[in-house]
């Protein structure tokens, strides 16, 4: 090993530089904040008007600064356009084959409000808070959600039926994350299988009749 140099007036030899840090966890942290920042999105806009809604009350519930989200989503209308697409959640609900995706979307229901504390639907149920933002809310809903589970039916009415199915959903939603229902939610956190295995049956009645 060669020695340092260390005669009055001579600098020193480096050190040899350390490396930086990886990039991965780097792209990791900058993903899970903006999954923070669009869950807290979504929590606020199922319970105020698009129009009182602030990116700083949207930075407060994600623990992150104003600044942040604007680097990460541009602007406030960009945040809630992602906001109010079910292009992703409606990916995930019909992620099963036709003849098993009643009991899947009614795991799906259950295990979002549980594990993430989103309803893939939920916030469909409050476009009249919303003036014309609701409209746009209510259009995705439609086209990401009750069209693209039509076009996977076969039969008489798929559309209606895509829309009684999904009502079916919506319902259940309704009493895990807002009556929150004991009994439903005592049984969500140790047997959704079972919950499952009694409610699917109904929405896959609409689906495969």
């Amino acid at each position: 090993m060669s020695a340092v140099n260390t005669r009055p007036g001579t600098p020193a030899t480096p050190a040899p530089a350390t490396p930086g840090p990886a990039a991965a966890p780097a792209r990791r942290d900058a993903e899970a904040t903006k999954a923070a920042i669009l869950r807290a999105a979504r929590y606020l806009l199922a319970r105020h008007a698009h129009a009182d809604i602030t990116l700083r009350d949207v930075a407060e519930r994600a623990g992150v600064s104003a600044p942040l989200i604007l680097k990460y989503f541009g602007n406030k209308d960009s945040l809630f356009a992602r906001v109010m697409s079910f292009d992703a959640d409606a990916d995930a609900l019909l992620d099963a084959p036709l003849e098993d995706l009643g009991r899947h979307m009614v795991r799906h229901v259950l295990e979002s409000q549980r594990d993430r504390g989103a309803d893939p639907l939920l916030r469909i149920a409050f476009a009249p808070l919303h003036g014309d933002h609701g409209e746009v809310l209510r259009a995705n809903f439609r086209a990401h959600v009750i069209d693209a589970l039509a076009a996977r039916l076969t039969g008489p009415d798929p559309d209606l039926r895509a829309e009684l199915a999904v009502a079916q959903l919506i319902g259940l939603g309704v009493m895990y994350g807002i009556a929150r229902g004991p009994r439903l939610r005592d049984s969500a956190a140790t047997d959704i299988d079972g919950i499952a295995d009694r409610y699917g049956p109904a929405v896959q009645a609409q689906l495969t009749p």
